[in-house]
């Protein structure tokens, strides 16, 4: 396991990649764009594949020996395996559809995890299953969430914590869509929308799990779920800033996360278990 000090270098290098990428988001995100769909309502631009581009041969010159997972990678090649070595994660715009759009309101940039406009810049680390820094930048906005591992989140250098709401009526749910439109998915995802709705103060839709997800740690969401996105870097970064804010990350079930899985749950720990008893009742 790298020290601390190394996390710093990841993160500052990882901060580095993510603002570079988001001068990519901000230049495209007024221009027409050249979509491509890799779903019915699953798009990606040319704009998605420059900033993966960008933020691959940047991480390499840096870490040379470190492996890397990204969405168009993925999407084009299927490499999701996740090993031991050390990971970069990257979603390198989440919130492709409101990209698209132009729909500033829920702008996200670049992710990134080590082992995303609303388009969020995930970059990730993962370092033998364990995930120690998490970056997600909005340059829309200029919104920059970070963590490491034992050192808390921030959000534009200042921390943040999730909220301290303890009753479900009082609370702002979030979720999303997904990208399956078949009839059995849209029954269960509207049923579950409609339980839940009568027992929370209101619902949101970004359209981005890292959003979503960090919205989740400054407290300005206080449940968030999601069923059958895309892989590992829609989330990872924004599950390292959430536990690093003070909440606690699980699969809707109430089993432990998986990050492989494509279920997610989040929230502040007060709310943890009556909002596991919600999600059990909207099946």
């Amino acid at each position: 396991m790298a020290e601390n000090d190394s996390f710093v270098q990841f993160l500052d290098t990882a901060v580095d990649a993510a603002k570079r990428a988001g001068e990519i988001i901000r230049n495209g995100f007024y221009k027409t764009k050249h979509v491509e769909h890799k779903g019915q309502v699953d798009l990606v631009t040319e704009t998605d594949k420059a900033c993966e581009d960008l933020i691959f041969n940047h991480l390499k010159q840096q870490f040379p020996t470190h492996k890397f997972i990204g969405e168009e990678t993925t999407a084009a090649y299927g490499i999701t395996e996740l090993t031991d070595e050390p990971t970069w994660i990257v979603d390198p715009l989440d919130g492709t559809t409101n990209f698209v759009h132009g729909f500033i309101f829920h702008i996200v940039a670049t992710s990134l995890f080590l082992g995303s406009p609303l388009c969020v810049f995930l970059l990730v680390l993962q370092l033998e299953k364990f995930l120690p820094v998490g970056v997600v930048y909005n340059p829309i906005i200029d919104e920059l969430f970070t963590a490491i591992h034992g050192q808390g989140a921030f959000l534009n250098g200042k921390p943040i914590q999730v909220s301290s709401q303890s009753e479900l009526v009082t609370s702002l749910l979030a979720t999303e869509a997904g990208t399956k439109r078949d009839k059995s998915t849209l029954d269960a995802s509207t049923n579950r929308i409609n339980s839940l709705l009568s027992k929370v103060r209101s619902l949101r839709m970004s359209g981005s799990c890292a959003l979503n997800l960090c919205g989740i740690a400054c407290g300005r969401l206080d449940l968030f779920y999601e069923l059958g996105f895309g892989g590992p870097w829609d989330v990872a970064a924004g599950v390292v800033i959430v536990e690093e804010a003070g909440g606690v990350v699980y699969d809707p079930s109430g089993t432990d996360f998986n990050i492989t899985a494509q279920r997610v749950a989040a929230s502040n720990p007060f709310l943890k278990d009556a909002f596991l008893d919600a999600l059990r009742q909207s099946e």
